[in-house]
């Protein structure tokens, strides 16, 4: 086997319409292995078996490709607070639960997710913003919040996203709270805010 042959067999196979999908996937893979530090587009396009031009060709930086990653995961976390929001439970309850199990189930995701210049790229920020639009929206729903403006339902919904994103670091950096205790008291304390008098 020659050495052009050797190469063209470690590379995997892709389809190029589908290259950037690839990619995100590798680099979350990259990102919940070793975190931010072990992932750079050299490193990306071994990974994906692709010459490292080609990584270059949809992220400029590392910096575009984590925010693309980001993004990504605000569109993941969007998707689960409307199927949450959309059962028939409380759905402060259910976007909790939703919010707490995401957090849970990819940690570093979730933690790029809200690190500080990656969530002032404007594609992460408007994802951030479209996420919050579906709390916001369950929020305005309840029956508690009827009587509501929608200032004030706005205020309020920042307040539980604020409360949520708190308790799942905590919840993330305390390993001895495997059985979700700290999660059950927040929502319990959301769910008594909620309820009507």
């Amino acid at each position: 086997m020659s050495w052009l042959e050797g190469g063209v067999a470690r590379r995997r196979s892709y389809h190029v319409g589908n290259l950037r999908a690839q990619l995100l996937e590798e680099a979350r893979a990259l990102l919940e292995s070793g975190g931010i530090g072990q992932l750079n587009l050299r490193a990306l396009a071994a990974r994906a078996g692709i010459a490292p031009g080609s990584v270059y060709h949809h992220y400029a930086s590392k910096q575009a490709l984590l925010a693309g990653l980001a993004a990504e995961g605000f569109g993941e976390l969007e998707a689960a607070l409307k199927a949450a929001a959309g059962t028939e439970a409380l759905p402060i309850r259910t976007c909790a639960l939703a919010y707490f199990g995401f957090a849970r189930a990819q940690p570093a995701l979730y933690a790029l997710m809200f690190d500080p210049p990656i969530l002032a790229e404007p594609e992460v920020d408007a994802a951030r913003d479209r996420a919050f639009k579906v709390l916001e929206a369950a929020i305005a729903q309840a029956a508690s919040q009827a009587d509501r403006d929608a200032k004030t339902v706005h205020q309020i919904a920042l307040a539980v996203w604020a409360c949520g994103h708190g308790a799942a670091a905590m919840t993330l950096a305390d390993p001895g709270d495997r059985d979700g205790r700290l999660m059950e008291e927040v929502i319990s304390g959301l769910e008594a805010l909620f309820r009507r008098r």
